[in-house]
């Protein structure tokens, strides 16, 4: 009979480790859902939280674009409008030259119209008043008709009708008296010649010139410049750039050294 009740009490036992078991297991089986749980639902937290990160990422994403378009776009209107500027100023330029333009037609009337028919100026040449000197340097060759002189450039000796004057290239060329501008010519050796008629059949001759700033007709004042000292001509190479000026009464060349205040 002990015998039974211990076979009974051991198979109760192991009834209750079995059950014990189970119930461990059944526990570990509930935590682990439990924890599975709170795994799916800390995902979803942290998904939700992702996704509303990368909205926020977008929105400021598309806030800047939007920021640099205005950027641009302000940018782009400020490039337009020095462009107008520039526009409005070559109106304004076109205008202003078009009104000086059209005073430089109403100063040119005057000369026209003399050119037209109106009577012309007198001309009245004393020469005890003297002519100024057409420019500054030394005479390199004086006036000589009562016999030759030697040119070094022609390596020969000849006759001159006129002074020559020694001066830079670009030199300013004086009026040396009043008087209407009777012609210009290319002449071979004197290269631009200007002929100025004084009055009274003088007349004063300019040689070695260039840039002009009187033509055939105008009358100028004495101290104008009449023009510039060019290269000399090859007949004046060795002697340099020089002013041919030549004095004549009636077509008779004169000794200019001696009008010369």
């Amino acid at each position: 009979m002990t015998m039974k009740k211990r076979g009974w009490a051991g198979l109760i036992r192991q009834k209750q480790y079995v059950i014990a078991g189970a119930l461990v297991i059944l526990a570990a089986v509930a935590t682990t859902v439990v924890y599975s749980s709170e795994q799916e639902k800390e995902r979803q937290r942290l998904e939700a939280e992702l996704a509303e990160e990368l909205n926020e990422q977008r929105e400021k994403q598309e806030m800047a674009k939007e920021e640099e378009e205005t950027e641009l776009a302000a940018e782009a209107s400020s490039l337009i409008q020095p462009k107008e500027a520039e526009e409005e100023l070559e109106v304004a330029q076109a205008e202003l030259e078009a009104e000086i333009g059209g005073e430089e037609e109403e100063i040119q009337e005057p000369r026209d119209a003399a050119e037209a028919g109106v009577p012309s100026q007198t001309l009245h040449f004393v020469p005890e008043d003297g002519i100024l000197w057409p420019m500054d340097g030394n005479v390199i060759l004086n006036y000589s008709m009562d016999a030759t002189t030697y040119f070094p450039t022609l390596d020969q000796y000849k006759y001159n009708p006129a002074v020559i004057i020694a001066g830079d290239v670009n030199s300013k060329v004086y009026s040396v008296g009043k008087g209407k501008v009777a012609s210009v010519r290319n002449d071979e050796v004197t290269g631009c010649t200007v002929t100025v008629d004084l009055g009274d059949g003088y007349q004063a001759i300019y040689g070695q010139m260039k840039e002009l700033n009187f033509k055939e007709g105008d009358y100028v004042e004495a101290g104008h410049v009449l023009g510039y000292i060019s290269e000399p001509t090859k007949y004046f190479s060795v002697e340099g750039s020089n002013l041919y000026f030549e004095l004549q009464k009636d077509g008779v060349p004169m000794d200019p050294i001696e009008f010369f205040e």
